[in-house]
């Protein structure tokens, strides 16, 4: 058996055909002049004899034509016979039956070599044109003899290269040439062993081979191409064990239930309940939900098997083994597990977290109730303190009070008020962050209120202020707020800009805006880009060590502005450059509520 494919097989058909019709021809006229020199010497059986040379290559050649080149011979010596025996009727008599018989056979021989013929040719079309890989090797030595295109172009070698090699050495590594030769010895035929084969570049191919003997010498072989399943299959198997270490280890309760039947659970759940993580598969979710969450969970159970796509959060409450009762959010998803619709859930416990938030909320009312203990305390005795100064400052000459004196009890006056003020913004810091603030909401013009603003604190001395707010932005706020917004923010425009002082105040909205855009820009010093998330925050100043001194302030005013903003549902943002100054913009909403707590 040649080690080639079919299809290398050099073939000519049209000389092929010359030279078989040519030697078909010779024969059959040598035969022909043959029996007629031999019929006077009475040798006609052996005649007839030779007649089956050019017969059977005709047929062999060429199995159905071969049949008429045969009943042409026939006829030839037909006519030979009748010539020489005639009018002899039994001599007439046995030249035909000779005759009908070289035609019988040649036609019976046709028969059966086009059968076999048709039999190989489909043979050669299922071994050529196969999507499987064939390949035919010796049973001993696995000396490979023949294999189709697909084989050879499954593993990427040339006809050469397969030539040269055996089929143990196509195998991938040596235990799967031991894992071969193990099953061909004991199973002789057998079918769906996965192996890997080694390609032109080195890299394993899965395969499904199946094979069984030719003869007693030869080995057929399949090869069914599974490189692309096992690979997929490798993939998931990977996918699988991620994903399984990242349930088993996180710290989040995850689990899988089917109708409300837990079917998978990972270790942190089972902690979270105290409930060993094999005794929770099969058991009822429900069945650990809080005393008086039963019912809701029931609901819930019904809704997730409800839902399709998506995730869904919510809060249950769990009662654990020890009888704690933990609140938890929870996230829903539905899946498939074992091929049937269920829900992935992912369990957060919050009951630290609610803990944590309550008691920080006790902490800000402790720490609100200190601030504000501590600011009346400090104002009880101020309040007297003022009064005598101002007192004495009304008429110093009535009270004997000199020059010089007069000028120190001024300077006590002015550093009394100003404790006085800290002391009311505390107090208002500490009204805002109890909540209980309310708002008088009303219509506001804001160009309007942005004037009072500016000649109530009198910023138009100290600064060159350019407005442009159109008069017809009426804005929906609490007037006296707003108007402490807007001067705490224009007072900071003014304090920190750089002679010579230019402040730019806008207005700007549109039909489609649901805010109110009032910005207040400057041509200060800037802010740090790392101090601007915690300007708005009490007693937070951009450098605190320096403009606490330079500009006698204590943080408080943008906190209470914020929280002010805050009430009325808007807010306050800044921007801001180191050395060309800043922009405060106030974002007040157009529908405020008609009361807000802060």
């Amino acid at each position: 058996m040649a080690v080639m494919s079919a299809r290398q097989q050099t073939k000519n058909p049209g000389r092929d055909n010359l030279l078989r019709g040519g030697l078909i021809a010779l024969f059959a006229v040598l035969v022909t002049l043959s029996a007629i020199a031999a019929f006077p010497l009475g040798l006609s059986g052996l005649v007839s004899q030779l007649y089956y040379i050019p017969l059977i290559y005709a047929v062999y050649a060429y199995p159905r034509r071969g049949v008429i080149v045969s009943a042409i011979c026939a006829c030839a010596y037909e006519i030979a016979g009748y010539l020489y025996y005639f009018p002899d009727p039994a001599k007439l008599l046995e030249v035909t039956a000779q005759a009908v018989i070289l035609v019988a056979i040649s036609a019976l021989i046709g028969i059966l070599l086009d059968r076999i013929g048709r039999e190989k040719e489909q043979y050669h079309s299922v071994f050529e044109y196969s999507q499987l890989g064939i390949v035919v090797f010796d049973r001993d030595g696995g000396i490979i003899r023949r294999y189709n295109p697909k084989f050879s172009g499954m593993l990427q070698f040339s006809a050469e290269e397969l030539a040269a090699m055996t089929f143990t050495s196509l195998l991938y590594s040596p235990g799967d040439v031991e894992r071969f030769q193990d099953r061909i010895a004991k199973e002789p035929v057998s079918s769906d062993f996965e192996t890997r084969l080694k390609t032109h570049s080195g890299a394993p191919f899965w395969v499904s081979l199946s094979w069984s003997p030719l003869d007693k010498n030869f080995t057929s072989c399949t090869a069914v191409n599974i490189n692309s399943r096992k690979l997929a299959e490798k993939s998931v198997n990977e996918t699988m064990t991620r994903y399984r270490q990242l349930t088993e280890n996180s710290p989040i309760g995850i689990l899988i239930v089917q109708n409300g039947i837990i079917r998978y659970v990972n270790p942190a759940f089972g902690r979270f309940v105290g409930v060993p993580q094999m005794e929770l598969l099969g058991k009822e979710l429900c069945l650990f939900a809080g005393d008086h969450e039963h019912l809701a969970c029931q609901e819930r159970i019904a809704a997730w098997e409800k839902q399709r796509i998506g995730s869904a959060v919510s809060a249950l409450a769990f009662r654990t083994a020890s009888g704690e009762l933990r609140r938890t959010e929870i996230t829903t998803t539905p899946i498939r597990h074992l091929g049937q619709p269920a829900t992935l859930i992912n369990v957060i416990d919050t009951s630290e977290k609610q803990r944590l938030e309550a008691k920080i909320e006790q902490d800000n009312e402790r720490r609100r109730g200190i601030l504000a203990t501590v600011a009346h305390e400090l104002r009880t005795p101020l309040q007297p303190i003022i009064g005598y100064l101002d007192l004495l400052l009304t008429d110093p000459k009535e009270w004997g009070i000199t020059d010089e004196t007069r000028k120190v009890l001024e300077r006590c006056l002015t550093s009394a008020d100003r404790e006085r003020q800290i002391i009311n913004r505390m107090l208002d810091l500490s009204v805002l962050d109890s909540g209980k603030i309310q708002l008088a909401i009303a219509p506001i013009s804001l160009a309007g209120l942005v004037r009072s603003v500016i000649e109530t604190s009198g910023y138009a001395s100290h600064a060159s202020i350019a407005v442009t707010v159109p008069d017809d932005m009426i804005v929906q706020a609490d007037s006296p707020r707003l108007f402490i917004v807007i001067d705490s923010v224009l007072s900071n425009a003014v304090r920190y800009s750089s002679p010579p002082r230019h402040i730019a105040i806008t207005g700007r909205s549109d039909s489609t805006d649901p805010f109110w855009h009032l910005a207040i820009s400057d041509n200060g010093e800037g802010i740090p880009a790392d101090s601007l998330d915690s300007i708005f925050e009490p007693f937070q100043l951009a450098d605190a060590g320096q403009l606490s001194r330079k500009f006698d302030r204590i943080g408080l005013s943008l906190a209470i502005a914020k929280k002010i903003m805050d009430a009325h549902g808007g807010e306050i943002s800044v921007e801001s450059t180191e050395g060309k100054g800043s922009t405060f913009t106030l974002h007040i909403p157009k529908n405020p509520p008609a009361r807000k707590t802060g």
